[in-house]
């Protein structure tokens, strides 16, 4: 029997939280568990990034803006997936979902494009996906309504995470700002990434999106990164000088530059 195989039948034989998609005033969306929205999707504009949480996790570009290899963590309706699918042309994209449902209804409801050269989804365990230097972006979003599994925020999937990704990359990880172990968690990934990680409160939602750098520079110029953030809202629409401000707000700074040090704690 492989691995699949094996987890589908776990699955089967385990109470699995309800999956739910919801549709109200021209949005569709993925609730897993709870009333909590686990993705949405415009029906207008499939494509776009219709939560707000979402479009913040890209301030992943202002540090590494040209990723080559992703490994997605958590699939839900897909937005994450098909925004990087359709932007990013030259990013290849490995993305593991634990629950088959979820990936039946990325398929049928919310337009997930089937696998190509650049887009492979499959069923599998994402502590079990993370490999030596794998890839140079790991995007974690993976939830039961609004809480992390403790898997994806142990010590031993932190120090995972920063062994899979190449010499240079980048981890890019939701969480929600009134998780108790808010705290506890930021300082495992501290640890794991020698503390440079930074922390943004995502600008409408209760998230916290944080960021932990490897082989990458730990302190950067507020000049150099209006100036990445302005090219970047020209080419993707989306509003990176307000997450050039947001970063100030739970990272050490000075007036030249930001500073990514010790893991924030939870705004209050």
């Amino acid at each position: 029997m492989t691995a699949v195989s094996r987890l589908r039948r776990a699955l089967k034989n385990s109470r699995r939280p309800e999956l739910v998609v919801s549709e109200r005033g021209g949005v569709r969306a993925l609730h897993l568990g709870g009333e909590a929205v686990q993705s949405a999707m415009r029906l207008d504009d499939p494509y776009a990034l219709a939560l707000d949480y979402t479009r913040c996790m890209m301030a992943f570009l202002l540090f590494h803006p040209e990723p080559r290899e992703a490994l997605l963590i958590g699939l839900g309706g897909g937005s994450l997936a098909k925004f990087l699918h359709r932007e990013l042309r030259s990013l290849r994209m490995r993305i593991v979902e634990i629950d088959p449902r979820v990936i039946d209804a990325a398929r049928a409801h919310f337009h997930l494009p089937p696998d190509d050269a650049r887009l492979a989804v499959e069923l599998g365990c994402g502590t079990e996906a993370l490999a030596p230097e794998c890839c140079d972006l790991l995007v974690v979003d993976g939830f039961v309504d609004e809480a992390v599994p403790a898997s994806l925020a142990s010590p031993a999937f932190f120090d995972a995470a920063w062994m899979s990704l190449a010499e240079r990359g980048v981890l890019v990880m939701n969480l929600m700002d009134s998780d108790p172990q808010f705290d506890q968690t930021l300082q495992r990934l501290e640890r794991a990434f020698g503390g440079t990680v930074l922390c943004m409160p995502a600008l409408r939602d209760p998230n916290v999106i944080v960021l932990a750098l490897k082989g990458l520079p730990g302190q950067i110029a507020w000049q150099a990164l209006r100036e990445r953030a302005a090219a970047l809202e020209g080419r993707l629409d989306l509003p990176f000088l307000r997450y050039v401000n947001a970063l100030r707000k739970m990272n050490p700074h000075t007036a030249e530059e930001l500073i990514a040090a010790p893991a924030a704690k939870a705004p209050q």
